[in-house]
């Protein structure tokens, strides 16, 4: 897995935040070293995950997620254990009590963010429908299809929908993950997850995205496609 976090963190296009990568850090957003910190965030996740049954691929790291933890489908407030439901123990099983904070602190942010870290709603749903199936936290490998950061031009505090030569890129990582892994299920999360994932001849599950109402969709989804794992 060193070879593929190293691969990850080479990776640069514009209007595109690479989480692993020192060249794109924003010292007025994160912490000095806040890539190296979650090259080893996602090395510790991956490593606590040696024979994943089930692969859950999303669409794109998100600003308030995966961008400043380095762990796909995962916030800050998880790592940081002020999450109301999900711990660090959970992401990081057998890991120390706690990952580090990326994100620098300022007086613009809302208190809950400037105690907590980000927190996104996304993550806390896929994460609350993983402990609800019984699946050990080890069974289950969380990913996305474009594993960076897409924004908007002007606003790297946003989210947009990766380009198609983005989710192009996107898939080469996916593919090693699954050479890697073989794992029995995979549930693509939205419609640009299914869709690039099933163009590319892999056989997914394609489930509702949480976002825009989506939640009960997504969890029936889920449960129904975990409970044909067994």
């Amino acid at each position: 897995m060193n070879d593929l976090i190293a691969e990850l963190a080479a990776y640069r296009a514009p209007l595109v935040c690479n989480p692993w990568c020192e060249a794109d850090e924003d010292p007025a957003l994160e912490c000095a070293g806040a890539a190296a910190l979650r090259r080893r965030h996602l090395q510790a996740y991956l490593a606590a995950r040696p024979q994943p049954k089930l692969l859950v691929i999303a669409e794109a790291a998100g600003y308030q997620g995966c961008r400043f933890t380095g762990i796909p489908i995962t916030c800050e407030r998880m790592l940081l254990n002020r999450h109301r439901e999900i711990g660090s123990g959970d992401v990081l099983p057998g890991k120390p009590a706690r990952g580090g904070r990326t994100s620098r602190v300022t007086e613009a942010m809302p208190a809950a963010r400037r105690e907590g870290g980000y927190n996104e709603p996304t993550d806390t749903v896929v994460w609350g429908a993983i402990r609800e199936s019984g699946l050990a936290m080890a069974d289950v490998l969380l990913w996305n299809i474009f594993p960076f950061h897409p924004y908007r031009a002007g606003n790297p505090l946003s989210n947009r929908t990766p380009t198609p030569g983005e989710l192009a890129a996107g898939l080469v990582f996916a593919k090693r993950l699954l050479r890697r892994y073989r794992p029995a299920l995979i549930l693509a999360v939205g419609r640009k997850s299914a869709q690039t994932l099933q163009e590319a001849g892999i056989d997914a599950i394609g489930l509702r995205h949480p976002a825009n109402g989506g939640v009960g969709a997504f969890r029936r989804g889920f449960a129904e496609a975990v409970n044909n794992l067994y």
